[in-house]
């Protein structure tokens, strides 16, 4: 929200400010999906486009929520989001919009190669608005058809689950193994903006 709300008022310092943050936290969140808690791991929760599709047909069934973490086409939306974030965020290091802002990466490309990553860096906003209107005209559907509340356990981490299924908690990765996933994130990103 900040980084659009920054660029529509045209408040570009923030703007880059708030892009670079984006991306260190986007860099953690798919480092975290590889070294962190059990729920957090893209090897829990990816599951093939066919899981995907065949857990989709069944979204008018009310039934109990037996994930611990997200479902086979939940998991694909993350996955789509983070790509789209990274893109969006990486190609803001590049564009240069001739006038006022430059992307902190945008004097190591081309023009050409700059004018391309600004194209894309706009044409981005729409698609990400798009997958956030399809995010939550899931979570509501998920609300009213399946009468699952998604929103509860990722704002408070906990979720009801059948007996069987809450038995077998996720694991939790250790505070400081997030920390400092975090800080190399956000070291990597500070380098890159001094860099340019």
């Amino acid at each position: 929200c900040l980084s659009c709300w920054s660029a529509w008022t045209h408040r570009m310092d923030l703007h880059i400010t708030s892009g670079l943050c984006m991306l260190a936290v986007v860099m953690f969140r798919v480092l975290w999906g590889f070294i962190g808690s059990d729920s957090a791991r893209f090897s829990r929760f990816l599951k093939s486009p066919l899981a995907a599709l065949r857990h989709l047909a069944h979204i008018g069934r009310r039934e109990p929520d037996t994930e611990t973490g997200h479902n086979a086409a939940g998991g694909w939306m993350v996955l789509a989001m983070l790509a789209l974030l990274l893109a969006q965020a990486v190609s803001g290091l590049f564009t240069d919009d001739q006038i006022f802002t430059r992307g902190p990466l945008a004097r190591q490309v081309s023009g050409q190669t700059s004018d391309w990553f600004s194209a894309l860096h706009i044409r981005l906003v729409y698609v990400m608005l798009g997958f956030v209107a399809l995010h939550i005209v899931a979570i509501v559907l998920y609300r009213v058809l399946k009468g699952q509340n998604l929103v509860r356990p990722m704002l408070t981490g906990i979720k009801a689950l059948p007996l069987g299924i809450a038995a077998r908690a996720p694991q939790m990765a250790p505070v400081l193994r997030g920390a400092l996933a975090l800080a190399l994130s956000g070291a990597i990103v500070v380098s890159l903006s001094k860099f340019g």
